[in-house]
């Protein structure tokens, strides 16, 4: 059984529209959501958790469909976004109190063993946190949950490297039993080349490509010329390109490179090189 399955989803957000949206999320994995801004990440975010109700499709987390039992799909899913969702003038007994309400899995004992260990302080007011602490809050109310599926929009967005580097290492920790998953759509690129399994880049509500990490590295080079090299011949190899008056830098299919000069330049790509060409090239169209 997958963590999450996706099927023909599509919605129409008052002319921005997400468009058959197929995916598969097998457990105990990271799948990283990438896309610009308002390319339709958050808004299938919010599909998963029924806040946005779909036109057509399914969405199925460990098999089960919201109308099947919308107690149990909300319970097995956490949501972390870039801001906390606690009313400011909570403190941490306020929050224990809130999850007690809402969650039959909540487990303070637990939350009690994240705040510890992240030191946030129990008597001072959530307006008073730092940004990384009220990420460390986010993931505490979440991880203290019997949750399946993480749903991550910009976790780690504003935060130190030291903060990041302790929240990769906890998703890491979420997954390890193989029976839990992730979806964590960052900015941040370096999150993603470090963690995640998969990659699903949506451009303008569609699919653009979805593989493993290492395929997508691996499956594309930066091809790089001066200007004379590039060629009406050579720019329809380019998955994108972008150019100047000294000569100009493209992506390519690695199966490509056989047909290409041997003077041209050629280096492996980052995910943010991959992303940055695909993204420039869907402009130009």
């Amino acid at each position: 059984m997958n963590a999450l399955e996706i099927k023909n989803l599509n919605k129409d957000l008052n002319g921005f529209n997400i468009k058959n949206i197929n995916l598969e999320l097998p457990k105990g994995y990271i799948l990283g959501y990438i896309g610009q801004n308002g390319a339709g990440k958050t808004s299938t975010i919010k599909l998963i958790m029924n806040q946005l109700k779909r036109d057509t499709g399914e969405i199925r987390v460990f098999g089960k469909q919201y109308e099947d039992d919308e107690a149990e799909y909300k319970d097995m899913i956490g949501f972390i976004g870039d801001e906390c969702y606690f009313p400011t003038c909570f403190t941490l007994k306020d929050v224990i109190n809130t999850l007690k309400d809402f969650y039959s899995s909540f487990d303070e004992v637990k939350f009690n063993e994240y705040a510890e260990r992240w030191a946030l302080p129990y008597k001072k007011k959530i307006k008073d946190f730092s940004k990384g602490m009220k990420a460390k809050l986010s993931f505490a109310s979440v991880l203290s949950r019997d949750t399946k599926l993480l749903l991550l929009d910009e976790p780690t967005s504003g935060l130190d490297p030291v903060v990041r580097n302790e929240i990769l290492e906890i998703l890491q920790e979420y997954i390890s039993d193989g029976e839990r998953s992730v979806i964590f759509s960052t900015h941040i690129v370096s999150d993603l080349e470090k963690i995640t399994d998969y990659l699903y880049f949506i451009n303008n509500g569609e699919k653009v490509f979805h593989d493993t990490t290492e395929n997508i590295l691996e499956s594309h080079l930066v091809v790089k010329g001066g200007t004379d090299d590039l060629t009406n011949e050579l720019k329809e190899k380019l998955l994108g390109y972008k150019s100047s008056n000294i000569g100009f830098e493209g992506l390519i299919n690695l199966e490509d490179k056989k047909y290409l000069d041997d003077n041209l330049l050629f280096e492996k790509p980052s995910i943010d090189d991959i992303i940055v060409f695909y993204i420039n090239a869907a402009r130009k169209n």
